[in-house]
């Protein structure tokens, strides 16, 4: 091995040692070369007198500026909840109507529907009714007859009152055409003119309602007022017939128009 190559090892660790013991001189004057750090936004907010400050003034003016923004805000929320809340009152009127309508238009159907059945049912108890004035059973047999279907009878007036039926009775009353139906006119002295002297077809109340109405005779003027209602002009024409020559001109009068039309 040769002397120049032992050498060249030594050299290296020399020029290392000599770099590192640089004197600080030197690495303060690398560093002055470096320009020096700008401060953060924080730092100069923090200076009293640094140029990025805010003014107070301008400060209160936005807060009052965000303010009054947040106020017209609710205000629109307000009103719009309003609204909203409107609308649903009325929804629920609507519906509530609704409801009652309804509940109304159901019940008038199912009393139209009941009335329109159990007049059906009427002329049936009305042959019952005949059936019993006009029947008069002899024997026994008539008799046991008689008695199973006038059960039947009662049953079905039993079934008719428990559905709200009932009959009705306007002997004496004043004729009213709103439930009573005139078939007859017969003069009374025991009646009052109009008032109903007897009912023919019976007639029925569904609840408050005409289920049919009443055929019924009513009382005319008795004869004896007739008569004397009609001998009341008599008796004021009596003061005509005093003077002949009046009778006698009108019959001239009456031969001169006659004799006229003949023209």
């Amino acid at each position: 091995m040769t002397n120049e190559q032992s050498q060249q090892p030594e050299s290296q660790f020399q020029d290392a040692e000599q770099e590192s013991a640089e004197p600080p001189q030197a690495a303060a004057s690398e560093a002055s070369q470096q320009p020096p750090a700008q401060p953060s936004e924080s730092e100069q907010a923090s200076e009293p007198g640094g140029e990025s400050s805010q003014d107070p003034e301008t400060a209160i003016a936005e807060l009052r500026q965000e303010i009054e923004t947040l106020r017209q805000q609710l205000e629109q929320k307000n009103e719009q909840y309003q609204q909203l809340q409107n609308q649903s009152a009325r929804v629920a009127a609507d519906f509530e109507n609704f409801r009652k309508r309804s509940e109304r238009e159901k019940a008038e159907l199912e009393q139209k529907v009941k009335q329109e059945t159990l007049a059906e049912i009427l002329p049936i108890v009305d042959n019952f009714e005949r059936a019993r004035t006009q029947i008069q059973p002899q024997t026994e047999g008539e008799m046991s007859v008689h008695k199973n279907y006038q059960g039947l009878y009662k049953q079905l007036v039993d079934s008719l009152k428990s559905l709200g039926v009932s009959a009705m009775r306007p002997e004496g009353q004043p004729f009213d055409p709103q439930y009573h139906e005139a078939v007859l006119r017969e003069p009374s002295q025991a009646y009052e003119e109009g008032q109903v002297i007897e009912q023919l077809i019976r007639g029925y109340w569904l609840g408050d309602r005409v289920l049919r109405h009443a055929s019924v005779k009513v009382a005319a003027p008795s004869e004896t007022a007739e008569a004397g209602e009609s001998a009341q002009p008599d008796e004021a024409a009596q003061p005509g017939e005093a003077t002949e020559g009046e009778s006698q001109q009108s019959a001239s009068d009456a031969a001169s128009n006659s004799a006229e039309c003949s023209e």
